[in-house]
């Protein structure tokens, strides 16, 4: 059907163009690689695919703070990546359990038992330490290191002061429990200095190679222990050196076959000179400045490795040992060259060539590792694979810190995880690490972990206070409520701080500026919530909740909450299967309100008892059940659950307040007796006899008590007579204000 007139006139109307808008353009993540010494942008080779080796410990003593810092550093990195930046990572970790350090401690240990078991008498004990201290104390002359050398001074005299009240004793030939006490405690100050002596002298006669996975397989179990308590996730799969040494020689078999590799004298050398003048090779690529550095290559080949013997085995100084020629006393395995052990730095590359193949994307380690650990990982992975590429970034943890001074075991400060933990709890830990960048030096000290107990107790407060929002009744369209401008500008500000932590986690992961994000966030929450209750009004539910639920998002992603958790720090502790708050909250919110109804009743009646019951029921006995009533005013009392120990330390802190607050109060009326005494002692004092006293300054008085002539009878100059008649008339005028107190019956 044609059209009216009028529409051919207009003709027929359409829709205006559209365009989408500019946008911005997304931030992308870097990371500090090592290898450029730079920020590089995070590209993984396959897609969303992570590949990751992460160098695990070596197992023959307890995890210490060192350990957790790169290890709860790593994990903070990898959640992230899997769980902000969704990628899918893979990650691999590696446990050193045959190392040159490893087999000396067995021995050692191995060897003490044997020596303690046959309970030497103390004669025998004296000539065994005299001999032990004579190699001991030349070590100690050649000792050039300050901290070392410390160590072993403090040791020598340990054992000197722990021989000496056996000397008479052993000398006459006396006995008894007395004396066993005695030989138990140098047996003790003496173990190390044994150790080491038992080892060098009978060290070549250990050859059950049980007695070197001992050890190992003790600590590593210690360690997984270590990792749960700080909730460090578990590696995807997990490596021991023992059970990849095939895998290991076929790894330095190729390398021989691919020419930068030969064998000397049963031992299998990494040729570096070959290595860095073959095209497509770098030696040295994260530390190029160390190349050569003789002191650094012999500590990364191990105590039982460096001797005159085996330097002479080398073609180059700075050639590198991929497979050790085992000697009496060390373990071995059956291999091409004769009865050997994996050198060091073979054993991570064969294990992560075999699980992540020519090429990964990230590989990790501390900070200490770059040179010559990492730097021959690399040369001998890129020898055996033929490129220049085995890995793509390399992350490198800060070193740690005990209060300033390097960790070591000379200046007592060498703590271990499970210590760390009795006196903070695994999220305060993850907290101090998370408010400093992964990369840089981190000091472990009171400050830092003050730093860490204040921010945990700024978000808990403001979780706690969210919830008891929350739980008060309202009906379902009730909780929509019209935003006023301080809800618009609370939003706004919200949106604001969720952009600038994806920009700080995009750059570097820098935990720190994310921190101090959500930390700025918190205090204007709460400025809002003040203002609120400041105008008798309660805060917006819903805005709050959703910044709430942001933040304990972020904190489950950098796993500082594990346990299950909608919205805040869950209470009960890790591993509790009871959801604790719902479950006792109903029960609390009614026994809140039972007992506001008391108040009320006891304030209107007048019954003070009952109040302070009330008062007690509040301070003394919830907080041993974990429950915080706070009373408010003209409000309902906001019910919160938190920690035990943390409200128990919380009343005792609370009472050392109003104790000193008390003290002070005390101290000030005590002063302002004193002074009052003071000046009442004073206005006593009739002005014609405040003078006659100072018989060392003055030698003649007027009639009125004035003095006249200084000490030595020289009559006072007009300026010095003037200042004391001006003395003497305000101690006229208060001698007469006390007599007037005196006839008003003021003072008895």
């Amino acid at each position: 059907m044609a059209g009216s007139p009028a529409e051919h006139g207009r003709g027929r109307r359409t829709q205006p163009p559209w365009s989408p808008p500019a946008g911005s353009e997304p931030c992308q993540l870097r990371l500090y690689n090592s290898l450029t010494r730079r920020k590089d942008v995070f590209v993984p080779q396959d897609g969303r695919r992570v590949t990751w080796y992460c160098c695990g410990p070596t197992v023959y003593d307890a995890s210490h703070m060192g350990h957790a810092r790169s290890y709860i550093s790593f994990d903070i990195l990898r959640r992230v990546l899997r769980d902000y930046f969704k990628f899918d990572v893979f990650y691999c970790m590696n446990i050193t359990d045959v190392d040159d350090k490893i087999i000396k401690r067995a021995r050692q240990n191995y060897l003490f038992e044997r020596y303690q078991e046959k309970q030497p008498q103390a004669v025998q004990l004296l000539e065994d330490v005299r001999a032990a201290l004579q190699p001991f104390s030349a070590k100690l002359r050649e000792t050039s290191d300050p901290d070392k050398r410390q160590m072993l001074e403090r040791l020598e005299r340990a054992v000197r002061l722990a021989a000496e009240p056996l000397e008479e004793p052993a000398r006459r030939g006396l006995a008894g429990e007395e004396l066993d006490s005695r030989v138990q405690v140098l047996l003790e100050e003496a173990k190390d200095l044994l150790s080491d002596w038992l080892d060098s002298t009978h060290g070549s006669e250990v050859s059950d190679n049980s007695i070197f996975s001992k050890l190992p397989k003790f600590w590593e179990a210690e360690f997984h222990k270590d990792m749960e308590a700080l909730n460090v996730r578990p590696p995807d799969v997990l490596t021991r050196v023992s059970e990849y040494v095939p895998e290991i020689v076929d790894f330095v078999q190729k390398i021989v076959d691919n020419g930068y590799g030969y064998v000397s004298n049963g031992s299998v050398y990494f040729d570096t000179v070959k290595f860095a003048n073959s095209e497509g090779h770098c030696y040295g690529k994260l530390v190029p400045e160390a190349v050569g550095d003789q002191k650094a290559l012999q500590e990364g080949e191990g105590d039982l490795s460096v001797s005159a013997e085996r330097l002479s085995e080398k073609r180059s100084p700075s050639d590198f040992a991929l497979w050790k020629a085992s000697k009496p006393g060390e373990p071995s395995w059956p291999c091409p060259w004769g009865k050997g052990r994996p050198g060091w730095h073979i054993e991570c590359s064969a294990m992560a060539g075999t699980l992540l193949g020519a090429s990964m994307d990230l590989h990790g380690g501390g900070f200490d590792l770059r040179f010559p650990h990492h730097d021959n990982e690399l040369a001998q992975s890129e020898a055996y694979f033929e490129n220049d590429c085995w890995v793509r970034y390399f992350l490198h943890t800060g070193h740690l810190t005990i209060a300033g001074c390097k960790m070591s075991k000379s200046l007592k400060n060498f703590i271990t995880i499970k210590d760390a933990l009795k006196k903070h709890s695994a999220r305060q830990l993850r907290l101090a690490f998370l408010m400093h960048s992964w990369k840089d030096a981190l000091d472990y000290s009171a400050n830092t972990m003050e730093s860490a107990l204040q921010y945990e107790k700024l978000l808990n407060e403001f979780f706690l206070n969210v919830k008891d929002l929350l739980r008060a009744p309202i009906e379902v369209a009730g909780q929509f409520e019209k935003w006023e401008d301080k809800e618009t500008e609370l939003n706004e500000s919200f949106y604001d701080k969720k952009a600038a932590v994806h920009e700080a986690l995009c750059d570097n992961v820098d935990t720190r500026t994310v921190l101090e994000e959500m930390r700025a966030l918190v205090g204007q929450c709460n400025l809002y919530m003040a203002a609120r209750k400041a105008a008798r009004k309660r805060p917006n539910r819903a805005l709050l909740e959703s910044i709430a639920r942001y933040l304990t998002h972020m904190l489950k992603i950098f796993g500082a909450i594990e346990e299950e958790s909608s919205l805040g720090f869950p209470v009960g502790g890790p591993g509790t299967s009871l959801n604790l708050e719902p479950t006792v909250m109903p029960y609390l919110q009614v026994l809140s309100e039972f007992r506001e109804g008391v108040r009320r009743v006891a304030r209107e009646h007048r019954v003070p008892e009952v109040l302070q019951l009330s008062d007690a029921l509040r301070d003394d006995v919830l907080p041993e059940l974990g429950v915080r009533f706070e009373d408010h005013e003209g409000l309902p009392t906001v019910v919160k659950l938190v920690d035990r120990d943390t409200l128990l330390r919380e009343r005792e802190e609370k009472k050392r307040a109003e104790e000193e607050k008390r003290r002070k109060k005390e101290e000030a009326a005590r002063k302002r007796q004193e002074q009052e005494a003071a000046r009442l002692a004073k206005m006593k004092v009739p002005p014609s006899e405040m003078f006659l006293s100072e018989r060392d300054k003055y030698s003649k008085f007027d009639e009125n008590g004035l003095p006249t002539h200084d000490a030595e009878g020289k009559e006072l100059s007009k300026g010095q007579a003037k200042k004391l008649k001006k003395l003497f008339e305000a101690q006229e005028k208060l001698h007469k204000e006390y007599l007037q107190l005196v006839q008003n019956g003021s003072i008895p």
